[in-house]
């Protein structure tokens, strides 16, 4: 892969238990290999200033000092996952230089160009980030309708406890990426999924995202924080931010 791709998708968040919450909103995905040069069109930018742009610095490692691809091999080594060969990353871009990623991803394939392995990278409204380490304990293709759970250590959103855990389904194909992260609690829990078609990225697609969402992840802030008052309203019960995890990756 040495082009950027272009996920111009929809997330669903659908809320479980007494009170009931959902709701549905486009967003803009880009997808690249993070340790190659990709042909990027001219709107766009790699490590660079644009109007939208996709730099390490936002990703692998604490948040606004991550460290890329170079994170992402060096959390593999620690976990004794050393048969990958392409590192891709699924992520929201800079616009205008702001970024938000409630959640971004990083892909590892293997030499056979099977999907084994993804991190997902989890940001609050805190500042505070942990990601998730997913894959076969052999290591073996994640398939569409695989299954990998991950026990919840990291809080995300004041409406929702830092106890349960998540189940996650991934396809990611040529035409199209699903996600779906399920996240399940006693009385509770989430569905939360990212889908959307998958196609080269170009100016005109760039510029078409940015006459319909103009504000970029500012939008996707400014909606989680309406989402929240809604909660409010509903008198959905308020938690403090605890202290976030001290170590950065956790597993199955």
């Amino acid at each position: 892969m040495d082009r950027v791709d272009h996920i111009a998708g929809q997330t669903f968040h659908g809320r479980k238990g007494d009170v009931q919450n959902a709701f549905r909103y486009s967003v803009d995905y880009v997808l690249l290999d993070a340790e190659r040069e990709v042909r990027t069109p001219a709107l766009f930018s790699r490590n660079g200033l644009n109007l939208t742009a996709l730099d390490d610095v936002d990703h692998g490692g604490a948040p606004k000092a991550g460290r890329g691809a170079v994170w992402v091999r060096e959390v593999l080594a620690q976990h004794d996952i050393d048969n990958v060969d392409r590192i891709l990353l699924l992520a929201q871009p800079r616009t205008f230089g702001h970024v938000f990623n409630p959640v971004s991803f990083w892909l590892c394939y293997n030499g056979s160009k099977n999907l084994i392995c993804v991190i997902a990278e989890v940001s609050n409204t805190f500042g505070d980030r942990h990601s998730y380490l997913c894959h076969h304990a052999d290591l073996s293709p994640i398939l569409p309708d695989h299954r990998l759970c991950a026990k919840k250590i990291f809080h995300v959103s004041p409406f929702q406890p830092v106890e349960g855990g998540y189940v996650f389904r991934f396809d990611i194909n040529d035409d199209r990426i699903g996600i779906w992260i399920d996240y399940n609690r006693p009385k509770g829990g989430l569905l939360a999924t990212l889908t959307g078609p998958r196609k080269p990225l170009t100016n005109r697609a760039i510029l078409r995202s940015a006459l319909r969402r103009p504000l970029g992840s500012r939008r996707v802030l400014g909606l989680i924080h309406w989402q929240a008052l809604k909660l409010w309203t509903k008198k959905v019960s308020y938690r403090p931010r605890p202290a976030p995890p001290s170590q950065e990756v956790s597993g199955q």
